[in-house]
């Protein structure tokens, strides 16, 4: 096709998705709403570089009539009413089985965080989702011959593009890499679109990563194009912003607004949520993390962030939706297990009583617990009546500094995991179970950010050791020599050091590991 370069292997299995049609729609895209979206990049920038000149972020007085009015958001269709407990997981073919037949009410099907973005897993996961949304979807395990299928009753499904940061090198349009975002979504919308709503449900998508509602409208823009495109109906695309951006939490109504014909909520994307805090207020000396172990949904800042997200929600009818439950069974030890799901489910209690219409978990094991919890606190398919009036969040709210320990065992703890979730992704596998916990993108973005945080104003530990780059490039490439002499030969410990020690020891936070990390990729 005249303008458009495909530079990854395509098969026959992969022509069927990568057709002259699905290319053009995608290409049309792209030279629609690129220009646009570099645009936004390039404002998200301008507005860290005043962030690191010691500005702080706070509500936009030009956009106080849109907080102040009185407005909702379109009618929900009837298969997002009901949230109560959402599984989310990569593109992954057993995975996407598992997750639909989990007893979720609905999927979140991962492009960004919890997918490492080779060729292979991104244009695998469009045919995955693809035979999915036909039923024919099915995995036979290559070594136990297991087969996987489809249950008569699935989860719903959505889908989350990855972020508009992120390039797709292996789809060129005009000699510059395609938007990863509208790759994702044009590829998923154009073949699955009218399958969907002949099922009687819809393509209903997670929006990750925005700051700023400019960028909301940039995908309203996108989505009414999209539909136009196919004749679909204006407003059939759903889709819920990740709240997961310290910029966002003072634009939360205007999200929404921008949206607003196509919006299903707000989530609360806690992990790059704290990630975000330290990237954001990364320059102020004044805002240094504690230990990421202390650094929870009970935190000050937190707590507020999460009782906005549901009374803006709740204020504009729709669905402000919980955070993920990080934890995963412990089949080893039923002590530390019953430890880890009790946890979950003061977390999931935690959530239903405050408001929230629906809560993640990562693992089908978690499902049972946080719908038990759900059901017993939430007997309607939602609680959007629940207009939290008491809630009164101002910005010194939002930006109250965590408090708690720092210790040495912190800084090792972030090296630990940050490598090892890092040289997974750049094998391939964006999900890693670690430490009875499951990592993505996020959790590996909070231990480096943190890191280069300590380094860049020599924080002071709880015993006064002082956080020096040379204390830290010390810890991992120590940690990096003990994991590569422990997994052996072929691993990528030395790739991930070498990025880890440049991600820390820059001179401004860089703004995402996986953009120096895709470089190394496929």
């Amino acid at each position: 096709m005249k303008g458009v370069e495909i530079t990854g292997p395509v098969d026959a299995r992969r022509a069927e998705i990568l057709d002259d049609e699905a290319l053009a729609f995608v290409s049309d895209l792209v030279r629609r709403f690129r220009d646009r979206r570099d645009e936004l990049l390039e404002a998200r920038q301008e507005q860290q570089a005043r962030y690191d000149a010691g500005e702080l972020p706070d509500f936009d007085p030009r956009t106080a009539e849109i907080r102040e009015a009185d407005w909702t958001v379109a009618p929900l269709p009837a298969g997002l009413l009901d949230r109560r407990v959402e599984i989310t997981g990569p593109v992954d073919r057993k995975m996407i089985i598992n997750a639909l037949n989990s007893g979720a009410n609905c999927f979140m099907a991962d492009f960004e965080d919890s997918n490492s973005p080779t060729w292979h897993n991104v244009i695998e996961g469009q045919i995955n989702l693809r035979d999915a949304v036909a039923g024919t979807i099915r995995y036979v395990h290559p070594t136990t011959g297991r087969t996987y299928e489809l249950a008569e009753q699935t989860a719903v499904l959505l889908v989350r593009p990855r972020g508009l940061h992120l390039p797709e090198r292996h789809v060129v349009v005009d000699g510059r890499p395609a938007p990863a975002s509208l790759v994702d979504f044009g590829l998923y919308f154009f073949h699955n679109a009218r399958a969907l709503l002949a099922k009687g449900a819809g393509p209903w998508f997670y929006l990750p990563k925005l700051q700023h509602h400019l960028e909301a409208r940039w995908w309203n823009d996108v989505f009414v194009a999209a539909q136009e495109a196919l004749d679909i109906p204006r407003g059939t695309i759903k889709a819920t912003v990740l709240l997961e951006t310290l910029p966002a939490a003072f634009q939360m109504h205007e999200l929404l607004w921008e949206l607003r014909e196509h919006s299903s909520g707000l989530n609360c994307g806690r992990w790059d949520y704290i990630f975000s805090y330290i990237k954001t207020l990364g320059a102020h000396p004044d805002r240094v993390l504690p230990d990421r172990s202390e650094v929870g949904m009970t935190q000050p800042f937190m707590a507020a962030y999460t009782s906005l997200v549901i009374q803006t929600c709740h204020r504009r009818e729709v669905h402000a939706m919980g955070g993920m439950a990080a934890q995963i069974p412990i089949k080893r030890d039923p002590a530390l297990n019953e430890q880890a799901l009790d946890k979950v489910r003061r977390d999931k209690l935690r959530e239903v009583t405050a408001g929230h219409d629906g809560t993640w978990v990562a693992h089908p094991g978690l499902v049972p617990i946080a719908r038990e919890v759900f059901d017993a606190h939430m007997p309607g398919p939602h609680q959007i009546h629940r207009k939290r009036p008491d809630v009164q969040v101002t910005r010194d709210d939002l930006l109250a500094v965590p408090q708690g320990r720092r210790t040495m065992e912190g800084v090792v703890w972030n090296a630990r995991v940050g490598l090892q979730y890092l040289e997974a992704w750049l094998r391939g596998n964006g999900c890693v179970p670690l430490y009875d916990l499951m990592e993505d993108a996020a959790t590996a973005e909070i231990s480096r950010a943190q890191l280069w945080q300590q380094v860049r104003h020599q924080a002071r530990l709880d015993d006064g050791t002082v956080v020096t780059r040379d204390l830290v490039v010390g810890v991992i490439e120590a940690e990096a020599r003990d994991l590569a002499a422990a997994a052996g030969p072929g691993n990528r410990f030395a790739d991930a050091a070498r990025i880890f020690v440049n991600l820390v020891s820059a001179e401004r936070c860089p703004d995402f590991l996986t953009l120096p990390a895709y470089e190394l990729l496929d």
